[in-house]
């Protein structure tokens, strides 16, 4: 089962967030996935300004009816206080508003009949109900797949982001019962299906086009609830330690192979270029020569000391034995 590793707000206009957690027997064998709600910081909005509305409309039908009252009967009486708190109640059942952002659902009769919002609108008391307000707004969603194999038989823990919103309230509410769960559940599936088509060098190369595959087989389903997948994003992918270890050496010993295949075209190249210098001194043996001088030259000059070689070495300096010991006579 996939466990989610952070809280997603999902469930809750109000910024309630929900974290899953995996629930397993004594034995360690995974039995299901517990949703626990937690609070969540960040900006939050309030139904502080339609509970304030609907306390002035109590208020002021209550206070209406109970001033006609007085005026017909002469006193308050419990008749007047009772058909006024009745009033006060036919009147919050009829009046309503919605939030910006809001979309209500209104059936009659229990069957559906519009959807109502943003701002004031009315119903029929115990003949219409609202049973679900639908926020409009983008949302987004964290999932992700514990464990998933690849083409090539690779655990992979994957981490994604999903940013969603309800563009149809009808389809949203009588499509599917919980929208919020079904968009989550098919999200996660269709990330595993991607998965197990490509490797795992491929899933770490590959993420934009994971992102766009994920994001088109969730627009093909969700589209039928009243839902569109704005992006679908790969945040983390986790690699087995071995995985990581042999990848590792791997990328280490192509890097060596590089290293040693540039070393040995740059001495072909200098060999060439050795060559072509003894040829103008005079014969392909003075190249050797030349490339030994500037060996031992190279050597010198990077360690600022002195080289010690076989005499046999540096007779290779001169044409013959008596120009060597012409030579160390000079040197002499």
């Amino acid at each position: 089962m996939w466990r989610n590793p952070s809280a997603e707000v999902t469930r809750s206009r109000c910024g309630v967030a929900s974290e899953s957690a995996t629930v397993r027997t004594a034995g360690g064998a995974p039995v299901g996935t517990v949703a626990t709600m937690v609070a969540t910081p960040g900006e939050r909005t309030s139904d502080f300004g339609v509970m304030l509305f609907n306390a002035f409309v109590v208020a002021i039908v209550f206070s209406v009816v109970c001033a006609i009252g007085w005026a017909q009967v002469g006193s308050f009486t419990f008749a007047v206080a009772a058909f006024s708190v009745l009033a006060a109640m036919f009147a919050v059942m009829t009046v309503h508003i919605s939030q910006q952002w809001e979309r209500v659902v209104v059936q009659r009769f229990g069957r559906f009949s519009r959807v109502a919002g943003p701002g004031l609108f009315f119903t029929i008391p115990f003949i219409e109900q609202t049973p679900i307000r639908i926020d409009c707004r983008t949302r987004f969603t964290t999932f992700g797949a514990e464990e998933t194999l690849t083409a090539d038989l690779v655990p992979l823990d994957v981490d994604a982001v999903m940013l969603w919103m309800v563009y149809d309230a009808k389809a949203a509410c009588n499509e599917v019962s919980d929208f919020s769960a079904t968009v989550e559940l098919t999200a996660q599936a269709a990330l595993r299906d991607a998965i197990g088509r490509l490797t795992a060098a491929e899933v770490a190369i590959r993420r934009e086009q994971l992102d766009a595959d994920i994001q088109r087989v969730l627009e093909d389903e969700a589209s039928e609830w009243g839902i569109s997948v704005l992006s679908v994003k790969i945040r983390n992918i986790l690699l087995p330690q071995a995985l990581q270890d042999a990848m590792s050496l791997e990328a280490q010993a192509e890097q060596r192979r590089k290293a040693r295949i540039i070393l040995m075209e740059a001495e072909q190249d200098i060999a060439a270029m050795a060559e072509g210098v003894g040829e103008a001194y005079g014969g392909g043996d003075a190249a050797l020569r030349l490339r030994q001088m500037h060996l031992m030259y190279e050597s010198v000059r990077e360690t600022g000391g002195t080289v010690v070689v076989p005499s046999s070495f540096s007779e290779g300096f001169v044409e013959d034995a008596d120009a060597a010991r012409i030579a160390r006579t000079v040197g002499r």
